[in-house]
């Protein structure tokens, strides 16, 4: 409950209470009764909005807030628990809103629009509710102390809430992928410590791709020459672009190129031109873009050895794939519902990075014809059982299953390491 001078102690969880201070208003037991009958209330010239610091509304069916309750200047507290409320109500005029409970409601989305007038919010209660997300504009809350997300459907945080100086954070109840839930266990402080971590990650790394120019073509595009002729590596990273220019591949002729980096851009569909490069290039760099398929000129690369795909929208490979020679891949964060199937067939691949997906099932004894493959990335799937048979794929030295919904094996025993795991494994075999 709140310490706020002039607002009742009462319990304001018992029906519907305007409790005012400063004036004599008041809502008549006899207006309440004829409003229970006729589903209406018409509270208009009773000067209610002047004044008042708290309104508790709990435990009603309200789907949204009529407009003279978010033109209530004086509002410090304000419960609406228990409605069903799609969306967080807007409050323009409240800028003394201090506390906001509207738990246990329907609320599927928070905007910016929601959030950008909650300048003095203190407590933000959103517990039981069914968000899918929370928005950068969270930061929009410099007040804020106290945020309650338990029991929605959040799998993940912006980093920008590691700026918040929150002293609670609450956060049980959610599918959480992107945060070990050791963090989450060790409490508020250590989650913000760790968002506040991968904020100077993302800035270092933005830092990493920033590159020197030594060349402008006509058409204004900036193509780092020393790399390419030092480093042989063709960067075009982090320019925000839709699609490479000619320039760019026009640069590496008369080159010798083992690397491209196309990363952090807008690209829907791998460059055409990139086959030009099939008899040099082993590494390919295309994390962090809008890809939504793998074009065949990727599977026609025949030196190709390491190939990133991170951060990007794919849910299927090409067969074509299977001619090349990869050792590794990555494809976290992307929309995969199954382990691809034509990475089975890729004799070499040494890693397979497919965290973060939505990944619902493997199948073991692929797995245990792949000889080379030694790292096998799983985390943050949607692996609701981890068949036995896994534990013959010996091979393995890095299997990694952390933030899985499946029961057995305990965290305990992941803990222990990968030989652990697969001995487990191994010993649940029917025999």
């Amino acid at each position: 409950m709140s310490r706020l001078k002039g607002v009742s102690q009462r319990d304001t969880r018992a029906g519907f209470k305007a409790e005012q201070r400063d004036c004599g208003a008041s809502v008549p037991q006899g207006l309440l009764k004829a409003a229970r009958k006729s589903g209406q209330l018409n509270l208009s010239g009773r000067n209610l909005s002047e004044g008042l610091k708290h309104l508790d509304c709990n435990s009603n069916l309200l789907e949204t807030i009529p407009s003279e309750l978010a033109a209530m200047e004086s509002l410090e507290l304000l419960y609406l628990r228990r409605n069903k409320l799609r969306f967080l109500p807007e409050f323009p005029s409240c800028k003394l809103l201090k506390e906001l409970h509207v738990g246990e409601n329907q609320i599927e989305m928070l905007g910016a629009e929601h959030l950008k007038h909650l300048s003095s919010i203190i407590v933000l209660d959103l517990r039981d509710n069914k968000l899918k997300s929370v928005p950068d504009e969270i930061t929009f809350l410099q007040s804020l102390e106290r945020l309650d997300l338990s029991n929605n459907d959040i799998s993940s945080l912006p980093y920008s809430l590691g700026k918040l100086h929150l002293k609670f954070l609450a956060l049980e109840g959610n599918p959480m992928r992107t945060i070990r839930r050791d963090i989450i266990n060790k409490g508020t402080q250590e989650v913000l410590k760790y968002l506040r971590s991968k904020i100077k990650e993302d800035e270092a790394s933005q830092r990493d791709f920033v590159t020197d120019t030594a060349m402008t073509l006509p058409s204004e595009s900036r193509v780092n020459m020393h790399a390419i002729i030092t480093l042989k590596i063709l960067d075009y990273s982090d320019k925000q672009t839709t699609l490479i220019p000619d320039e760019v591949f026009d640069a590496a002729k008369s080159n010798i190129i083992t690397s491209i980096n196309f990363s952090k851009n807008l690209l829907c569909e791998i460059p055409k031109r990139i086959v030009e490069l099939k008899e040099m290039v082993s590494d390919v760099n295309l994390s962090f873009n809008k890809l939504s398929f793998i074009s065949l000129e990727l599977c026609m690369l025949q030196k190709l050895t390491v190939l990133d795909l991170r951060n990007n929208f794919l849910s299927s490979l090409p067969e074509e794939m299977e001619s090349l020679r990869l050792q590794t891949i990555n494809l976290s964060f992307n929309r995969f519902k199954i382990l691809p199937e034509v990475l089975y067939c890729i004799a070499t691949l040494e890693t397979i990075l497919i965290s973060n997906n939505q990944v619902g099932s493997v199948d073991p004894a692929k797995l245990k014809t792949m000889e080379n493959l030694i790292t096998l990335d799983l985390q943050n799937n949607d692996l609701l059982q981890i068949p036995p048979e896994l534990g013959h794929c010996v091979n393995l030295r890095t299997l990694l299953l952390d933030g899985n919904p499946f029961r057995v094996p305990r965290a305990a025993i992941l803990m222990k390491g990968t030989a652990a795991v697969l001995e487990y494994l191994r010993d649940r075999i029917p025999t």
